[in-house]
């Protein structure tokens, strides 16, 4: 397998999940953007044949690192090139990415092009180019295996049922820590509160999007393109205590759910061993112990982000690109404390209101839609 984006979050996961697979899954490559610590880590620990860091100034400062230390045997690439060609390395038979944005996206293509079964954690891949992506990997006869918990829960439960089987999905939203916070008080919320999530340990960015649940939408339009269902057949539900990940009502009129510990490594593991089950050192679900599972509809007066990506995903071409775009620069704005909570849906409004949506866009229209949403994303937080 090749890891891509092997130092974030869900890349950590996953290195605990080749740990204890203990030689079932073998690495063949490794990318990370800018961690030399981490990466040289995992060089030791794994030698990998090759390595990419996508900043050259990183990949500088590791080829030195290890020249150091007398390390030899994993070839060093860099940039987005290094990227695309560690994805499409011949040893590898699947290429999880988990790199955080659009970034992971020539990536992927390019995987799916050298013929290989894709893990995927980085939603916007799908949420940026879903049809683009879609189309590729049904002209290559590869397979798209999700690693979100959520669609890795729809795709167990949904297996080989076909769409007229399928009534409706759910997926599943812990509401973040403001889901029973008025309106008012969220406009005073701090960086420090946005990032307390109540079940899952994820990175900033993804932490500050699933207490705005604009993770949540992302996920609506990512699931749109993994199981080819309009949107009105995609539901959201919060349920607090992160036990169901995901729900599949039936036409009829059963509902199967996929349950388990909130943990990244359930998922990761599933896709990478695929059709197959392996043991996992996981702590097995007490559902005694919890009590109760309680669920309720979103809010999306209190949560705009939500109602904001199912417009985007039924608009289609370019907009939900754009939504993406706009909300990573507003994310990165309140995490750095020039703009409120509230200030997050109000730069993406605006952002959105502004585009005119290229419909059936190929990658580079799509990567220009970015680039466009983010200057003027930058140019409404100057205005502000």
């Amino acid at each position: 397998m090749v890891l891509l984006g092997a130092t974030g979050s869900v890349g950590r996961s996953t290195v605990q999940v080749i740990r204890e697979m203990e030689g079932g899954l073998v690495l063949q490559g490794l990318a990370a953007h800018s961690n030399v610590d981490a990466m040289f880590k995992l060089i030791q620990e794994f030698h990998p044949p090759a390595v990419c860091m996508v900043a050259p100034e990183a990949a500088r400062a590791l080829r030195d690192r290890m020249q150091d230390a007398g390390v030899e045997g994993s070839r060093v690439l860099d940039g987005p090139e290094g990227l695309v060609e560690l994805a499409a390395l011949p040893e590898a038979d699947i290429v999880l990415c988990a790199i955080v944005g659009i970034g992971g996206l020539p990536a992927v293509l390019s995987a799916v092009d050298a013929g290989k079964d894709v893990a995927l954690a980085s939603k916007e891949v799908l949420v940026c180019a879903g049809d683009l992506v879609m189309r590729a990997v049904a002209a290559r006869g590869v397979r798209i295996i999700p690693v979100d918990s959520e669609h890795s829960a729809v795709f167990q439960c949904i297996q080989h049922r076909g769409e007229s089987e399928i009534r409706k999905i759910y997926l599943t939203a812990s509401g973040g820590p403001f889901r029973t916070m008025s309106g008012e008080r969220m406009r005073q919320v701090t960086v420090e509160d946005a990032l307390r999530h109540p079940s899952w340990n994820m990175g900033p960015k993804i932490t500050i999007d699933s207490a705005t649940l604009m993770n949540k939408g992302l996920e609506v339009i990512e699931a749109h393109h993994l199981f080819r269902l309009p949107f009105d057949r995609i539901g959201v539900i919060v349920h607090p205590q992160s036990v169901i990940h995901s729900l599949v009502e039936l036409v009829d009129g059963a509902v199967l759910a996929q349950l388990g510990v909130p943990d990244m490594r359930h998922p990761i593991q599933y896709a990478l061993t695929y059709p197959h089950r392996h043991p996992a050192s996981l702590p097995a679900l007490d559902l005694a112990s919890i009590g109760a599972l309680e669920f309720e509809p979103p809010d999306i007066e209190r949560f705009p982000c939500l109602g904001a990506a199912y417009q985007a995903g039924r608009a289609g071409g370019t907009a939900p690109a754009v939504l993406n775009a706009a909300n990573e620069v507003a994310v990165g704005a309140f995490l750095g404390s020039r703009i409120t909570f509230a200030g997050i849906p109000q730069i993406v409004d605006r952002v959105m209101q502004a585009h005119e949506v290229t419909t059936g866009p190929n990658l580079e229209e799509i990567l220009r839609a970015d680039d466009w949403a983010r200057k003027e994303a930058t140019k409404w937080l100057l205005k502000d």
